[in-house]
């Protein structure tokens, strides 16, 4: 693939957004204020959001203005994108991902999901956004790797391991986007990370692709153990 053809695929042309996309973000910031969230972090909420049609996820949400910046620069420069699901993947209509849970196979105290996170590494190796949507042993073998991640967005769903792998994401330090609850899912990682690819690059930063494309807040926003707050 020649370097033109590499970068068209890592930088999609202008999205075109649907009219009925248009209000439903319209009615959306309606019905919630999110004009106090820093850019990317509102980018963020609202997509979430919209992918549930669930307001509460604004206060469920935890993340850093700061880390999402420099995965938003990350992204942008064609850093690798990883899902835990195909269903992940599925969402992210404009950027290849890398997933291997096809390529995994379960063992003694090895869930099909870790092995998967296992070989993705091994393929990617650091400075990848990692995006997890549905098994919390994923994330839980993420948090065990030196992965080196871009970003985290750590959004598994589940009554067991689902609220306790995301406060471990969140205890770990690592730039991330998680939340407080045992809500989650594919469609609100996926809608994460869109958030931060629909997310235009801004002058000071010209997009240079310093990565190869996948085969086929200081200003903190919230408290690392807390959940989305406007500031008093």
């Amino acid at each position: 693939m020649n370097r033109l053809n590499r970068v068209s695929q890592v930088f999609p042309e202008s999205r075109v957004v649907h009219p009925i996309e248009e209000e439903s973000f319209r009615r959306l910031r309606a019905r919630l204020d999110t004009s106090h969230f820093p850019p990317l972090t509102r980018a963020v909420v609202e997509r979430v959001v919209h992918s549930a049609a669930d307001l509460a996820y604004a206060e469920d949400l935890v993340m850093d203005e700061t880390a999402l910046e420099k995965a938003h620069a990350a992204l942008h420069d064609g850093a690798p994108v990883v899902v835990d699901v195909e269903m992940v993947a599925a969402g992210i209509t404009r950027r290849e991902t890398v997933c291997r849970l096809k390529d995994a196979e379960s063992g003694p105290g090895l869930t099909r999901s870790a092995h998967a996170i296992r070989l993705a590494y091994e393929q990617v190796g650091p400075g990848a956004l990692w995006v997890i949507g549905c098994a919390p042993t994923a994330l839980e073998e993420l948090l065990t790797l030196d992965a080196g991640p871009a970003l985290v967005i750590g959004l598994p769903v589940g009554f067991v391991g689902a609220a306790e792998s995301k406060a471990a994401l969140r205890e770990s330090g690592l730039p991330a986007v998680s939340n407080v609850s045992e809500k989650g899912g594919s469609a609100v990682a996926a809608a994460a990370l869109n958030a931060l690819l629909y997310n235009p690059v801004p002058p000071s930063h010209p997009v240079h692709p310093t990565h190869p494309a996948p085969p086929v807040s200081k200003h903190p926003v919230s408290e690392a153990s807390a959940p989305l707050k406007e500031n008093p």
